[in-house]
This record gives structure tokens, C-alpha cells and sequence, in this order.
């Protein structure tokens, strides 16, 4: 079983090249938006509700260089919020709620979605672009219905959730140190 996970990792991460274009669009995506001083918003559920955390920590703290902080908000975080509004109003607004709250105009919301299929995910995608955000949708299997919603989506074509969701932390990383190369060539090389 170890040899197997392991090769289905190797052939999932091979087949990732085909997105590199997208990835390095999207992340140019969030790099001009915090350049201008807007924030990224990150919304999933369970493993993707923990990558939205680590992504968010990833550009608020540094990922690999020391730098001043970018703004940058994980919509999983808050229980008194998520409870408050899942008892109110239904966990499907859990994350649509406070994109209204937190987001404007030329804010970045990043769904996260193994299936593309989470509800509450894509109400948060609904309410970011009647904001006139920009959204991005890390997905898996086909992109499901937040393939469709999204301004851009990078598809894991992949069927197992282990192997999207290791797929999508290469990612984040990925875009991690994008926007952090990218955002000290902008500003001269400084931090």
C-alpha cells in the first residue's frame, strides 16, 4: 500500500505540469491585488478548511523569506462567526456571510474544494463576485459546479482526496512563494 500511495502521488504531481500556466495567472492574480492593497480571502471544509489556514498563515506570517506582512484572512477560523451564522442562517452562508462582511471590490477570494461541489463554498463565490471580486477555485475531479462559477480554476484531475488534496498544499506553496518573489521584484527587492 505505501508503494502504491507513492505512485499514485508521482503520477498525480506529473500530471500538475499541465496547470503551471494557471497557477503562475492566478498567483499573478494575487500578487497585483496585494500590491494595490487588497486582501485574499480563503474559504474549504475539513482538510481544505485546514489548507485555507495554512494558506492564510503562509502570506500573513512569511513562507520563506522575511518580509513585511500581506493581508490575508481564513474564513474557517472564527467558531463564534461560523456558529452564529450556521445557526441563523444555515452552514451553506457560513462563508458567504463574512466574504459581505470582509470582502471589496478588487479582494481575492480562493475557494477550496476537493469535489468543486462544497454549497457553502460556492455561496462565498456568489457573494465575492456580486462584490466585484476576483475568485479562484482550487478544485479536484472534474472542478464541479465551482468550476463553472469561478473567474479562475485549477483542476486537480484526480479522484482520491488524499491525492488532490496533497496536490492543492504543492499548490498554495506553490503560490506562496509566487507572491513573495513576485511582490520584492515589484517593490524593488525590498521586504
Amino acid at each position: 500500500m505505501f508503494t502504491r500511495m507513492i505512485d499514485s502521488h508521482i503520477q498525480c504531481f506529473q500530471d500538475l505540469k499541465a496547470l503551471a500556466p494557471l497557477a503562475e495567472k492566478s498567483g499573478n492574480l494575487m500578487i497585483d491585488a496585494l500590491l494595490k492593497g487588497r486582501r485574499i480571502l480563503v474559504c474549504g471544509n475539513g482538510g481544505s478548511a485546514a489548507d485555507a489556514q495554512h494558506f492564510a498563515a503562509e502570506i500573513v506570517g512569511r513562507f520563506e523569506k522575511e518580509r513585511r506582512a500581506y493581508p490575508a484572512v481564513s474564513l474557517t477560523t472564527d467558531t463564534s462567526i461560523i456558529t452564529a451564522v450556521a445557526n441563523d442562517y444555515g452552514y451553506d452562508h457560513i462563508f458567504s456571510r463574512q466574504v459581505e462582511g470582509l470582502g471589496a471590490p478588487g479582494d481575492i477570494l480562493v475557494g477550496i474544494s476537493t469535489s468543486g461541489e462544497s454549497g457553502n463554498v460556492i455561496r462565498a463565490v456568489e457573494a465575492a463576485s456580486g462584490l466585484g471580486m476576483k475568485t479562484i477555485g482550487l478544485l479536484g475531479r472534474d472542478g464541479g459546479r465551482l468550476k463553472t462559477l469561478v473567474n479562475h480554476a485549477l483542476v486537480v484531475p484526480e479522484k482520491t482526496t488524499a491525492r488532490i488534496q496533497e496536490a492543492h498544499g504543492f499548490i498554495l506553496h506553490f503560490w506562496a512563494g509566487h507572491m513573495e518573489n513576485g511582490i520584492a521584484d515589484a517593490e524593488g527587492g525590498l521586504p
